[in-house]
């Protein structure tokens, strides 16, 4: 992939902010260099490390969400490194990085914590695709109870949401449109996707309907604060903390 599809692809994702700290790990800095600005440019913090014990040493400082993690290194292996992560109770998830792709090496790999794995040479739009989807299924482990972004939180086993910390009272329907937005702050729900994942006070009422939901959620949280939720037209709807 040249540097003009990568940059069109930052573009494509500049006003998709997600709140998510990814650490990339590989020895190749042309690899390096390509993750970091597509990722950058589709919201996330980028932390990089190009050695085994950088990439420990990292972890411990920034507290990745997610960890991109090549499986050879200079100084050791990607599931060396996942192991010493594991040994200091660092439970971030990790997806590996690896030219290897035979069955036997997907096992080990997957059997030593990794979330995923993308063999090398790989598809920036099917890496991003496979980062969301992971991002999506750590949000919603039993461990992750309190979804945040920004100033607002969703507490998923009272129901309990607070922005600037003020309690937030919301409907059933709002408040699942909430945490479906808090999922994965920036991707875009289609109206499609509300009206099957949350429901809308009308369900054949199509577009009309979602935007009334939307219209109300959003009233909810420019009580405590500026806006959040970003239309897209003929898209849908995304979360976007507001520029500094």
């Amino acid at each position: 992939m040249g540097w003009p599809r990568v940059l069109t692809l930052c573009l494509m994702g500049a006003d998709m902010t997600g709140n998510a700290r990814i650490l990339v790990v590989d020895d190749q800095p042309t690899i390096v260099d390509l993750l970091a600005t597509v990722l950058t440019g589709h919201g996330f913090a980028v932390d990089t490390a190009g050695t085994a014990a950088q990439a420990v040493a990292k972890a411990a400082e920034q507290r990745p969400d997610l960890v991109l993690l090549d499986v050879s290194l200079p100084d050791g292996d990607g599931m060396d490194v996942r192991r010493r992560l594991g040994a200091e109770g660092d439970d971030t998830g990790v997806v590996f990085l690896s030219a290897r792709d035979t069955r036997d090496d997907l096992v080990a790999e997957l059997a030593y914590g990794g979330e995923d794995w993308i063999t090398k040479p790989f598809d920036v739009e099917v890496l991003l695709a496979r980062v969301h989807a992971v991002l999506r299924r750590l949000a919603d482990a039993p461990g992750n109870r309190v979804l945040r972004y920004a100033d607002v939180e969703l507490d998923q086993e009272t129901g309990e949401v607070q922005r600037a910390g003020e309690p937030v009272a919301l409907p059933p329907r709002e408040r699942e449109l909430l945490r479906q937005l808090l999922r994965d702050p920036g991707r875009v729900l289609s109206h499609r996707r509300i009206l099957a994942e949350v429901g809308a006070d009308d369900p054949d009422g199509g577009p009309e309907a979602v935007d009334r939901l939307v219209g109300s959620l959003r009233r909810e949280l420019e009580r405590l604060g500026p806006p959040l939720i970003v239309t897209h037209p003929g898209f849908g709807y995304a979360l976007r903390a507001a520029l500094p």
